[in-house]
């Protein structure tokens, strides 16, 4: 009997080396999640029978460390929650290595070509949430958008002396018909810059003509457009105007919607502290950028972003019952229960990390000592079994 209690010690101590050899040479892969074999004593009718190992668990308590790369497309999770992957078969994966690149086709994949899943944006822009697809980065040039809408913070001086435009017509080339001028560059539907000017006349008290000049001439309302603010210096009349521009070297109009609102009339010299409009000229994918919510835009050479998906995370109740296969990934069992599937910070998920990996989580100095246990168990059954052997030989001796 104690000749098999001591090869059953030897079997499960070759397996608890197994997991921490394991443990151990991949202490620097990306993602990986350490073992832990359990060892379950065996009896026989209330008679010792010796050892087995259970179960081999996986350490999902603990991340790994976040290490900068970088790197546009590597992600790190924060928290809970698997990258979930479209293998090259169709299988579902899940993994921790956000080590992830663009395939030819602009496809989002790990080093084995698994795609990563996501929600994928619409022909308008808009994502489609819980449609799971494979993720992919659109690398045409983001079209020129005609401007349609201008903003702006400015303070009119109100020490100037009025101008009757009656005695001083306006005149862009004449400063003694106008008091301050601000210019705004805006974009027609073929992403050519115009300068609009904005010229301010103070016709009374609180009472003010903008003149607006494009392209070298007048555009607007005859006159200006009249605006005029209370006496505490806050806009009162005026504040929105519809402008029309014709469009130029075969561009549509222009349609602006100009807004003075937050303008103001106080006894400061004139200034701009905000300027805002919505256009833009063609530009050209040069860049990646991803937010801790999982949403991936790409960047352009126009400054603008584009909205290119969302990464999808996915947990489970017993992530212990995820079976591990190649590549830094897990495959998903009844064990494990069903995958919870959802935007990345919501609900009990992690949030995801651009420009970093998680790395193993695996404590190397205390899988040596293990390593050490390890070998003193098997030394240990196997000098039971050597004195076990010693013994019958002696009994064979005496006979």
């Amino acid at each position: 009997m104690s000749f098999n209690i001591a090869l059953s010690g030897l079997q499960a101590t070759s397996q608890d080396l197994n997991t921490i050899s394991n443990n151990i040479a991949n202490s620097s892969t990306v993602g990986f999640r350490g073992g832990r074999s359990e060892f379950a004593a065996i009896y026989n009718g209330g008679n010792p029978g010796g050892v087995n190992v259970a179960n081999t668990s996986q350490n999902f308590s603990m991340g790994g460390s976040l290490t900068y790369t970088g790197r546009q497309l590597d992600m790190g999770i924060q928290g809970e929650g698997f990258f979930v992957l479209n293998a090259t078969d169709g299988t579902k994966m899940y993994s921790r290595a956000g080590m992830f690149s663009q395939d030819a086709l602009g496809f989002i994949t790990d080093p084995a070509g698994n795609r990563l899943q996501g929600y994928a944006v619409g022909a308008g822009g808009q994502l489609q949430n819980g449609n799971m697809s494979d993720l992919q980065i659109k690398t045409g040039s983001l079209p020129a958008k005609a401007t349609t809408e201008i903003g702006q913070v400015s303070n009119l001086d109100a020490r100037v002396d009025a101008i009757d435009p009656a005695v001083t017509p306006f005149d862009a080339n004449d400063p003694g018909s106008f008091h301050s001028s601000g210019t705004v560059t805006v974009y027609d539907s073929l992403g050519n810059e115009h300068a609009l000017t904005q010229y301010y006349v103070k016709t009374g008290d609180n009472s003010w003509n903008v003149h607006y000049m494009m392209n070298g001439a007048e555009v607007g309302p005859a006159g200006g457009h009249p605006i005029s603010f209370d006496s505490k210096g806050k806009l009162a009349t005026g504040g929105d105007l519809n402008l029309t521009i014709p469009g130029t070297a075969g561009a549509d109009n222009l349609q602006l919607a100009l807004n003075y609102d937050s303008c103001t009339q106080y006894a400061a010299d004139y200034n701009n502290s905000s300027l805002s409009q919505d256009g833009y000229t063609a530009g050209e994918l040069n860049g990646i950028r991803l937010d801790d919510s999982g949403m991936i835009y790409g960047t352009y050479t126009n400054g603008q972003e584009q909205l290119q998906g969302q990464v999808v995370l996915a947990d489970f109740n017993n992530p212990n019952g995820l079976t591990p296969v190649s590549n830094n990934a897990w495959v998903a069992t009844a064990a494990a229960g069903q995958a919870v599937t959802g935007a990345p910070a919501s609900g009990t998920l992690g949030s995801i990390t651009g420009g970093y990996l998680e790395g193993s989580n695996v404590d190397t100095t205390a899988e040596m000592v293990s390593l050490m246990t390890a070998q003193r168990n098997y030394q240990s059954n196997a000098k039971v079994l050597d004195t076990n052997s010693t013994m019958q030989q002696a009994l064979l001796n005496a006979i």
